[in-house]
């Protein structure tokens, strides 16, 4: 029986008094070209980092948002798909709801470090944009739109909500 090799990770669903979501633009290498995608900040866990431990370092490189409690997780998503995640088989994404007031981010990370990490920059998104955006870039997860609209409909769900990819 073969093991497979998940990449654990701890993701913020960052939503302002506004209901607007932050998310990160990341330019992801292709052999056929790039491709963007727009995803809630975070990151892999670090050996023996916690995901809100993982959460908090993310959230504070990344974008600049300090947590002073802990937020409940809400989602999860398993995508086991080789190449997904350079050098494993998939990614295990925990997803977590951070209520905060509206902000401009900029974390600890320069630009140079952001940019070898793939990402561009940052924008807060309503639902609706969300829902009608028809350009070529992508959402992770990539029917963003309804879960965000049930977490922000009916709040944090009892048990985290499985996501698809």
């Amino acid at each position: 029986m073969s093991t497979v090799n998940l990449r654990l990770s701890a993701r913020a669903v960052v939503v302002d008094e506004d209901d607007r979501v932050l998310l990160l633009r990341l330019a992801i290498p292709d052999p056929a070209g790039t491709i963007v995608v727009w995803i809630t900040p975070g990151g892999g866990l670090e050996d023996g980092e916690t995901p809100l431990a993982a959460l908090r370092r993310e959230l504070r490189e990344e974008v600049g948002l300090a947590l002073d409690v802990d937020p409940p997780k809400v989602w999860r998503q398993e995508i086991v798909a080789p190449g997904h995640a350079p050098g494993h088989d998939g990614v295990v994404n925990d997803y977590f709801l951070v209520r905060t007031a509206s902000f401009t981010p900029r974390g600890s990370m320069s630009d140079e470090e952001l940019a070898a990490e793939h990402v561009l920059g940052w924008r807060w998104w309503s639902l609706s944009e969300i829902r009608e955006y028809v350009g070529p870039e992508l959402f992770s997860p990539r029917d963003l739109a309804t879960p965000l609209a049930a977490l922000i409909a009916d709040g944090v769900p009892t048990q985290p909500v499985a996501l698809a990819l």
